[in-house]
């Protein structure tokens, strides 16, 4: 059996990438949109981010939107790819299977 992300297996972390992983490849979301959907602070939620683009996971756009910055999220196709390997694991373990 497959082991799990390390990474991506942290309860927030994985709020994150389940949430980057819904959307069309390409797609992201805002700092603001993620911090609702995941219940963060502002500072455990860049933290997470920061870990998450360290590994290569997604990418993290930044722009000023007027004169508000504005900071964008976006899963990377290595960070799709870690994401559903994580999942598949865990279903595996779900149905039982172990090898």
């Amino acid at each position: 059996m497959a082991e799990l992300d390390d990474i991506i297996h942290q309860p927030l972390r994985l709020k994150i990438m389940a949430a980057l992983n819904a959307l069309p490849v390409s797609a992201g979301l805002e700092f603001s949109r993620l911090k609702k959907l995941t219940g963060a602070t502002d500072g455990n939620l860049g933290a997470h981010i920061e870990t998450l683009a360290k590994a290569g996971y997604v990418s993290v756009e930044k722009a000023f939107v007027g004169k508000k910055p504005q900071t964008t999220v976006i899963a990377t196709a290595a960070g799709r790819g870690a994401f559903a390997r994580h999942v598949a694991t865990l279903q595996e373990i779900i149905a039982g299977r172990q090898g």
